[in-house]
């Protein structure tokens, strides 16, 4: 049985889940965090098979229940759209994922039913966004746009690609003139919200928002509230390189970080 003071356990691909992580913290900043970074398998949303990307989640899912989590949250966009349903049946722990979450914040924003979403390839190819609109909100358009390279060259170090302007015109011009909402599909994406939203004119949209009611109706619902008055502990634990991932998760989220480097 899940006690309060168990922790959250939240996981990505690489440095995109942090996106979620500081939202998390802002909200409820007594509970304990295990971040679960597998960049040493990174990237997910290029090259990998579905049934590949639901083997790499499921470990993860062990490692969280090893770890004494009560709830877990999935921060990566192609790993909600390759395993959520495969990782619910499988666990028992509430799962939260992401693109239940995106849809549900641009339902709530856009003003005419017409979104775009850029996500990376698997995300976009495997209709992610689209197939939970329809269950979700079936009267909303979704337009996907695989932005290819993005979530690599934030996870390398967005600034120092030249043409990193240039892609972002290339992939942005493909949103609908009648769109009026567009999510971040990709939890890196938030990262670069900055240039994004120079480029656009109409509203922009991070599920990780929605995230953090879900998981706190979640926990209430359920009794898990951590009530303890303290800061929680949050814990890093990654698949591949901590020589850039930890300056840069340290800068996102303004404070040192407590990082351990585990197989892949």
């Amino acid at each position: 049985m899940a006690e309060k003071t168990q922790r959250i356990g939240i996981f990505d691909s690489g440095l995109g889940g942090t996106t979620v992580l500081k939202e998390m913290i802002k909200s409820l900043p007594n509970e304990d965090y295990i971040y679960y970074g597998d960049n040493g398998n990174f990237p997910y949303g290029s090259g990998k098979t579905k049934n590949e990307l639901q083997k790499l989640t499921e470990r993860i899912l062990d490692f969280f229940v090893k770890n004494n989590c009560k709830l877990v949250i999935v921060a990566c966009n192609t790993a909600s759209t390759a395993a959520i349903d495969y990782l619910r049946e499988k666990f028992s722990l509430p799962i939260i994922g992401i693109i239940e979450a995106g849809v549900k914040i641009a339902s709530k924003t856009t003003k005419n039913k017409n979104i775009a979403v850029i996500s990376t390839k698997f995300t976009a190819e495997s209709h992610g966004y689209k197939n939970k609109a329809k269950m979700l909100d079936s009267e909303l358009n979704v337009k996907e746009i695989a932005c290819i390279e993005f979530a690599q060259m934030i996870e390398s170090g967005w600034d120092t690609f030249d043409n990193r302007k240039e892609l972002l015109n290339k992939y942005l011009s493909e949103i609908p003139k009648n769109a009026d909402t567009l999510v971040l599909g990709c939890t890196h994406y938030p990262l670069i919200r900055k240039d994004i939203e120079k480029n656009i004119k109409i509203k922009v949209v991070d599920p990780a928002v929605e995230i953090v009611e879900r998981a706190t109706q979640t926990l209430s619902s359920l009794n898990l509230l951590n009530d303890k008055k303290e800061k929680g502990r949050i814990i890093f634990f990654v698949t591949g390189e901590t020589y850039h991932f930890k300056p840069t998760a340290e800068k996102f989220l303004g404070k040192e970080i407590e990082i351990y480097r585990i197989p892949k």
